[in-house]
């Protein structure tokens, strides 16, 4: 069995330290709640595709819309508001 391996050089190499500075860790977990509020949308989307809409999916859907709005607007409020050079 021959084993397939790449015969050219990569055109950009990749930089040494792939790990996430301590900055873009902070601000992956100020954004969490936004995330997982667009997961859940996005979960009670998928199953619109597979069945016909009930009542009860059309609630889900507004709900996890409305989690997505809130915890946006959280997360817009918790931001800082840059200071005016004056």
């Amino acid at each position: 069995m021959k084993s397939i391996v790449a015969r050219h050089t990569g055109v950009t190499p990749l930089p040494a330290d792939l790990e996430p500075t301590d900055a873009e860790l902070n601000e992956i977990e100020a954004e969490m709640d936004v995330v997982l509020a667009e997961v859940e949308l996005l979960d009670a989307l998928i199953v619109l595709l597979d069945r016909p809409a009930l009542e009860f999916d059309a609630r889900r859907v507004r709900r996890a819309n409305n989690r997505v709005l809130a915890a946006r607007r959280d997360a817009a409020n918790k931001s800082p508001i840059p200071q005016a050079v004056a």
